[in-house]
């Protein structure tokens, strides 16, 4: 094989090899973005399914029940584990390789053309993440796989009950507003990021979109923190 053609194969390799990491990480991204938004949606219907709380036992109650009673729960619950796990593995992966390479994360870049973004709440992604995914992992074990007490007079479960027990303890209470408050920063910045990562990256449509993360970070944290507050302070009346 004459010389040239050698030198260009193997400058092909090369650029092959180079081209690789790149690829990667921009599925990465794009699983990592992806999976946040799904969560991010979940996070709404779970949060406007808790909200039936303020309505009283009946209904909240009722709506456990036709949660748990649906034949595509479990399926729907191993999908959104997955995605979960998905999430939490690509988002690590690709912190531990930003931070072996430089001191600085994917969630710290610029718009392009934009002011910098980087902020408290974006500095902070991986340890507001990692302490969310405890908390959910704690919260499904207090309230999915906590105790079961029959509603008065029919087989379905008072979960309305272990909501109220639940949140008389104050030391549950300060715990839960200190993990929400975490989740909120988390969403604060990681909504906005998600949408650069799918390619919103537009210089004029950047603000908007800044805008509309804080605002999804405090309807989701802010509706989550009063539920605790409303039972402790109140006892759950109606």
């Amino acid at each position: 094989m004459p010389t040239g053609h050698v030198t260009a194969l193997l400058e092909h390799i090369a650029m092959a090899s180079r081209s690789k990491p790149l690829s990667s990480s921009v599925v990465e991204k794009f699983l990592i973005a992806a999976t946040g938004l799904v969560l991010v949606l979940y996070l709404v219907l779970h949060l406007a399914g808790n909200l039936l709380l303020f309505l009283g036992p009946e209904r909240f109650n009722g709506y456990a029940h036709a949660l748990v009673s649906n034949p595509l729960v479990v399926p729907a619950e191993i999908g959104l584990l997955a995605i979960f796990l998905v999430h939490v593995y690509k988002t690590v992966v690709m912190w531990w390789r930003n931070r072996a390479a430089r001191p600085l994360g994917y969630y710290r870049t610029e718009w392009a053309g934009g002011p910098s973004r980087k902020s408290w709440a974006s500095t902070t992604m991986i340890y507001t993440g990692a302490l969310t995914a405890v908390f959910v992992v704690l919260h499904v074990r207090s309230f999915k796989y906590g105790t079961y007490y029959p509603a008065a007079g029919s087989d379905v479960r008072d979960l309305y009950r272990l909501v109220i027990e639940f949140f008389q303890s104050p030391v549950n209470v300060i715990f839960y507003e200190a993990c929400l408050v975490f989740l909120g920063f988390h969403l604060w910045h990681g909504f906005a990021s998600a949408f650069e990562s799918l390619g919103a990256d537009r210089p004029g449509f950047a603000p908007r979109l800044l805008l509309a993360s804080k605002l999804v970070a405090i309807v989701i944290a802010g509706g989550f923190l009063t539920i605790p507050l409303w039972v402790y302070f109140f006892g759950g009346a109606v």
